[in-house]
């Protein structure tokens, strides 16, 4: 079923019985989405994939106009995948009355990392995300760990606003060489790919952030934005007392930005 308006959503919606789960993407679906599916489908008896892509979450000269839009196929995966709703809003639908002067702010750690590359980037994110959790009015969201402080910064909204909703994370998907599966990569030529491969290659230096950013500046072909080791659950630098962290990375190769992590567990490191 592809719903396309809230009225369309909301009567399916009160269709399905028992527990329902949603996945929230922005189109051209690809492996990495298709987990996701099937951990919802575990976790629920419906499953909902919303296909929506955002412009809040798009800052001026970044890629809106040219993200990847494959919508055939990806009603395709998702029919594959067995989902019961595919949402599919234009953005009068989600935005019926323009840009909303009222939005979520996504607080301290949303100015940070990511948020001090891409201003305003998960404000944006989580006005929409809390506006498909109101229309969607699922049990559990299952969202991916590639976003590690997108995913942090849903899972405090939830907590501090009281959504009834359980928000889980999904580890990261990777072709057999390691690059993180995103929907970007259809960006790369096969060149651009092979730098691409620096950022799992240095995310592999676990919490030796030295030896992360000598493999990183090895490369010419990559422009870094940062490179962070932090504190899984405080997201703060990394420090002596931190037990389990997050090393995250992001950077340019020609006109693609790539943006992955892992999740460390600390012991003997070099931080800074």
């Amino acid at each position: 079923m592809i719903a396309r308006t809230r009225e369309d959503l909301a009567e399916v919606r009160r269709t399905l019985a028992g527990r329902v789960a949603v996945v929230m993407t922005m189109g051209a679906l690809h492996e990495g989405h298709a987990t996701l599916m099937r951990e919802a489908r575990q976790l629920a008896d419906h499953v909902i994939v919303t296909i929506f892509v955002n412009p809040l979450q798009f800052g001026p000269g970044e890629d809106l106009d040219r993200y990847p839009r494959t919508f055939d196929a990806d009603v395709e995966l998702c029919t594959r995948e067995r989902v019961d709703i595919v949402f599919a809003p234009d953005r009068s639908v989600v935005y019926p009355y323009g840009e909303p002067s009222v939005r979520v702010s996504a607080g301290p750690i949303g100015e940070r990392l990511e948020g001090a590359h891409r201003p305003g980037h998960f404000d944006g994110v989580l006005t929409v995300v809390a506006k498909l959790l109101h229309l969607t009015v699922p049990d559990v969201a299952v969202f991916g760990e590639k976003d590690g402080q997108q995913l942090a910064l849903i899972k405090a909204m939830v907590r501090d606003l009281d959504f009834p909703t359980e928000i889980v994370g999904v580890p990261t998907v990777r072709d057999a060489d390691g690059l993180a599966l995103s929907s970007r990569n259809a960006y790369l030529s096969a060149e651009e790919r092979r730098i691409a491969l620096t950022l799992s290659r240095a995310l592999a230096a676990g919490g030796d952030v030295a030896t992360a950013r000598a493999i990183l500046d090895a490369e010419p072909g990559l422009a870094v934005d940062y490179l962070a080791l932090v504190d899984d659950e405080t997201w703060e630098e990394a420090d002596e007392r931190t037990t389990n962290g997050r090393l995250l990375v992001a950077a340019r190769i020609g006109n693609t930005r790539l943006i992955d992590n892992v999740q460390v567990h600390l012991g003997t490191r070099s931080v800074g």
